[in-house]
């Protein structure tokens, strides 16, 4: 049997991504077969379509990429499991990340029961919930795990209104710490309806000259490098971020004294799962609790993969983009 699928032929431009029909995976005997409802769509997602930058090649292929259905984050309903499943049954509803597969974005997809996949909470919607994989988890894995985040921390993320920038927001607030967002003046009511402290519009203040000292400065967007912001780091301040590039690859490798300013990069996707669940068991309790919202910007369905990348590629997204593959 076939589904629907993205199917990256290539880098390049959105046009090298077509929806297609590919074979129907099935599970084996340690896996759950989920029907996807929606699947995150994000800004690294367009980075890994266009192969730029190209380091980041020894990692997704060097002619192509290696992996041809693209897309980390998803939900869905269990529609089928292994005889050794014990963990899931038929018809549960689920969420997760497939990093190390890299296949959300097709009508069906076969995971272990012991990669990163939750049962999803009843008051969660599948789009929300396809989106934790990214912002929320990567977020977490920043503030909270290398950057100990608490109320005595002062944060400034750079790319406020993006899903990592929403998300950092949020969980800083949750940990106590004073967050600072830079975004554009026209989402400053957004980030502060999501608990930003302080808000600089980037179009009118250069960061990189404001006298402010941060503990953190979370770089989501990838345009800040140590050079330019070690004056507004603290003594001990850390530059963080989880877009690679040739600069922070060489600043992380030799500003690593943890009694010093340092530069951190870090793919979380990289992570064991069993470190992940940790991760997104704990944003489930920071949502339960009613301190973590989802902005989803955009819906598309399947066959509008391409009209999704290049929304993206426009750099005006706030929030989430989510591609629907089923009702």
């Amino acid at each position: 049997m076939d589904m629907k699928a993205v199917v990256a032929t290539g880098y390049g431009s959105p046009d090298v991504l077509e929806c297609k029909l590919i074979a129907k995976p099935q599970p084996k005997s340690n896996e759950i077969l989920v029907k996807v409802k929606a699947a995150c769509v994000t800004r690294a997602d367009t980075m890994m379509r266009t192969g730029k930058p190209l380091i980041g090649r020894l990692f997704t292929g060097l002619i192509k990429p290696s992996k041809s259905v693209p897309g980390a984050g998803f939900s869905g309903v269990i529609e089928a499991v292994g005889d050794q499943v014990s963990l899931f049954k038929v018809g549960d509803e689920v969420f997760g990340e497939s990093a190390s597969r890299y296949d959300c974005q097709a009508e069906y997809l076969c995971t272990s029961e012991d990669s990163l996949v939750l049962k999803k909470p009843e008051n969660l919607d599948f789009s929300e919930a396809s989106t934790y994989g990214d912002g929320p988890v990567t977020s977490y894995n920043f503030l909270k795990i290398l950057g100990e985040v608490n109320a005595s921390k002062s944060i400034l993320i750079n790319g406020a209104s993006g899903s990592l920038g929403m998300a950092a927001i949020q969980i800083g607030k949750y940990y106590g710490a004073h967050i600072t967002a830079v975004c554009s003046a026209k989402n400053k009511s957004l980030v502060v309806s999501l608990g930003a402290d302080e808000v600089i519009d980037y179009r009118k203040t250069d960061v990189s000259k404001i006298l402010e000292k941060y503990d953190i400065i979370y770089d989501t967007v990838g345009n800040l490098s140590f050079s330019m912001m070690k004056n507004q780091l603290t003594d001990k301040g850390i530059l963080m971020t989880p877009v690679l590039d040739f600069g922070i690859l060489c600043s992380s490798i030799l500003r690593k004294n943890p009694k010093k300013k340092r530069v951190i990069f870090s793919a979380t996707g990289l992570k064991k799962d069993r470190e992940l669940i940790l991760y997104m068991q704990e944003i489930v309790k920071i949502f339960e609790a009613r301190k973590l919202k989802t902005i989803i910007d955009r819906q598309y369905p399947i066959e509008k993969i391409s009209d999704a990348h290049r929304y993206i590629d426009t750099g005006r997204k706030k929030g989430n983009v989510v591609l629907l593959l089923g009702s």
